[in-house]
C-alpha cells in the first residue's frame, strides 16, 4: 500500500536528480529521521523492521533510523503544528463551504467559548473576519498551550540532550491533557461534520477513480506514460513497473491527475503529446 512518509524519503532520497554524483538531496540524517518518525515510531521495540514501509525498511538497512525510537523535537514540534494547522483551517473551510455553521461550532470546547468571546465583543463582525480573528485565537491558544507543555515535559523528564528525546516512551511536544481533550473534540466534529460529508464523500471516491484508473491502464499499458518514465519500467504487470508508476502518480497535482485522466479515458478528448 502507498504510505505518504515512505513516499517522502523515496522522494529526497533517490527520486530527485539536482548532483552529478549521486541521487537524492543529501539531506542530514535528522531531517531522514523527522520525514519519517514525525508521527511516532514506526516499528514498536519489539517488532521486526519487516514491519515497516519498504522504502523506509530498505534506506533503514543502511542508515540506521531508530525505527522504534521517537523523532527529534524538531519533527516533533513540526507533527503538531501540522495537526493545528490542519484543523483550524478545515474550520475555516466547513465554513466557508456550508459543511456546518457556528451554532454547531459553538458546542465545542475552546472553538466554542472563541466563537462566543469573539462575537461578544464585535457583535457586528463581518462573516470573513469573525471567521479569521477566531482561527488565529484558536491557533495563539494552541501554539501557546504546546510551548508551555513541552517546556513543563523537558523539566519533568530531566532531558539535557536530543538522545534524551529520542528514547523517552512518550512525546515531548504534546498538547496538556485539557487542550487534547478540546483537540481530539474538535477533530471528531471535523470527522462527522466534514469528512464524512455526502459531497466530501462524492469527491473522494471521484479522486479514487482517478488514481486507480491511472495505476490500472499504466500498469498494463507502461508505454502510456511519458518517455523518461517509460525507461524506468520492467515489463507491464511487473513490480518494478508498479514502483515507478506510482512514483510518477505521487507526484501528480489534483488538477494534473484530472487532466490525465480525461486525455486518457474521454474519447472524445484528442491529445497527441
Amino acid at each position: 500500500g502507498f504510505d505518504h512518509n515512505a513516499q517522502s524519503l523515496r522522494i529526497v532520497t533517490h527520486l530527485e536528480q539536482r548532483y552529478a554524483d549521486f541521487d537524492g538531496l543529501n539531506l542530514t540524517w535528522e531531517t531522514l529521521e523527522g520525514l519519517v518518525k514525525h508521527n511516532g515510531p514506526v516499528v514498536s521495540a519489539d517488532s521486526p523492521i519487516s514491519v515497516a514501509p519498504y522504502a523506509i525498511r530498505k534506506y533503514s538497512e543502511k542508515h540506521d533510523l531508530e525505527l522504534s525510537g521517537h523523532a527529534g523535537i524538531e519533527a516533533q514540534i513540526a507533527a503538531i503544528s501540522d495537526d493545528i494547522a490542519y484543523n483550524n483551517h478545515d474550520i475555516d473551510d466547513g465554513l466557508r463551504a456550508g459543511l456546518f455553521t457556528i451554532d454547531d461550532l459553538l458546542a465545542l470546547p475552546l472553538v466554542g467559548d472563541i466563537f462566543s468571546n469573539v462575537m461578544s465583543a464585535y457583535p457586528s463582525l463581518e462573516p470573513r473576519r469573525l471567521r479569521h480573528e477566531v482561527i488565529r485565537r484558536l491557533i495563539s491558544e494552541m501554539v501557546s498551550d504546546v510551548v508551555a507543555e513541552t517546556e513543563k515535559r523537558i523539566k519533568e523528564n530531566n532531558i539535557h540532550s536530543a538522545e534524551d528525546i529520542r528514547t523517552l516512551s512518550h512525546p515531548v511536544a504534546e498538547f496538556s491533557s485539557e487542550m487534547q481533550s478540546s483537540h481530539l473534540a474538535l477533530k471528531k466534529f471535523l470527522y462527522d461534520k466534514m469528512y464524512r460529508h455526502s459531497e466530501v464523500n462524492r469527491s473522494m471516491s471521484k479522486a479514487r477513480r482517478v488514481v486507480t484508473d491511472l495505476f490500472n491502464l499504466f500498469y498494463d499499458e507502461p508505454d502510456l506514460l511519458p518517455e523518461e518514465w517509460q525507461g524506468l519500467c520492467d515489463k507491464p504487470g511487473s513490480e518494478t513497473t508498479a514502483r515507478i508508476i506510482c512514483d510518477y502518480i505521487a507526484g501528480m497535482t489534483d488538477r494534473f491527475a484530472v487532466e490525465e485522466h480525461k486525455k486518457l479515458f474521454n474519447l472524445s478528448e484528442h491529445n497527441y503529446r
